[in-house]
């Protein structure tokens, strides 16, 4: 069977619903020195569910409010924008996220679960580091591989013949997809960040996550940041599907970005606290909707 064209599977998943578009939007007001809670609240209101789910944040008994707060205003001003833009995106993307595709052998909730265990793993670094802002590097790590849901949604049938190869030859799951398919995850992820106008940053940690040293200089740290967080979230094992364990680690790419083994098993255990806050008791199983 020949498999979909790469501009059929990208323009079939960019037809799927609840598609992230709101979240280039505010990156860009995050990004902005004078931007205001206004300006994030006035991007928030467009999304009735993401301004629902901030009053609730708000409201919450983890921020200990002494009054209630019944505005979205006074509901950013509370959390502080970080903590706003945090939750946003992980609204925005753990919609599309939740689709149910099958394809990666994924058990309900692992590609939403992965997602947010590579991203707290990505802001943490970033905040040891100091080399990356670690609100881009949180959306790095929750973004980066959104190509395997358009691969999953249209190319299922391919699988077993992507599968098979992989064993046959030994190779990474991405050489096997490449061979099959002649695209992979990875480019299909960074073409559906282009089409949603993500920064190009955030594009190329999609596009070079796996070859992070080919990557442009200016984004390599960013990548760097990536590469580390994917070992972290794939030695925690929080959903990681058949093709998790089937890639190369660049060592020498990690260590020169002060990347160590030892610092890389000292922020396991931090990852691992911080990503059992956000998720409890769906960790390793169970679905995951925000």
């Amino acid at each position: 069977m020949k498999p979909p064209s790469f501009e059929q599977v990208c323009s079939k998943a960019l037809r799927l619903p609840c598609s992230p578009l709101l979240l280039p939007r505010l990156i860009t007001v995050l990004a902005k020195e004078d931007s205001t809670a206004d300006d994030l609240d006035a991007i928030i209101r467009i999304d009735p569910a993401l301004a629902s789910s901030t009053l609730r944040l708000a409201n919450s008994a983890y921020f200990a409010p002494a009054t209630p707060v019944d505005s979205l205003s006074e509901a950013i001003f509370r959390l502080g924008q970080s903590e706003t833009y945090r939750l946003a995106a992980l609204s925005l993307t753990g919609r599309w996220m939740s689709i149910d595709i099958d394809g990666y052998r994924w058990e309900p909730g692992d590609f939403c679960r992965n997602s947010l265990c590579r991203a707290i793993a990505a802001q943490h670094l970033a905040e040891r580091t100091g080399r990356v802002d670690p609100n881009v590097a949180y959306t790095a790590g929750l973004v980066s591989t959104v190509g395997k849901l358009a691969i999953a949604y249209a190319c299922s049938d391919c699988f077993a013949e992507i599968r098979a190869l992989q064993i046959a030859q030994n190779c990474t799951w991405l050489e096997a997809e490449h061979a099959i398919l002649g695209y992979d995850f990875a480019e299909a992820g960074a073409r559906l960040l282009q089409q949603w106008r993500f920064p190009q940053p955030l594009v190329d940690a999609a596009q070079f996550q796996f070859n992070p040293a080919q990557a442009p200089e200016e984004t390599r740290p960013l990548l760097a940041t990536l590469h580390a967080a994917q070992y972290l979230a794939t030695a925690m094992g929080a959903g990681v599907s058949e093709e998790g364990f089937l890639f190369e680690i660049n060592g020498a790419f990690l260590t020169e970005y002060g990347f160590t083994s030892t610092m890389l098993d000292e922020a396991l255990p931090v990852v691992l606290e911080r990503a059992f806050a956000v998720l409890n008791d769906r960790l390793n199983t169970g679905e995951v909707r925000f």
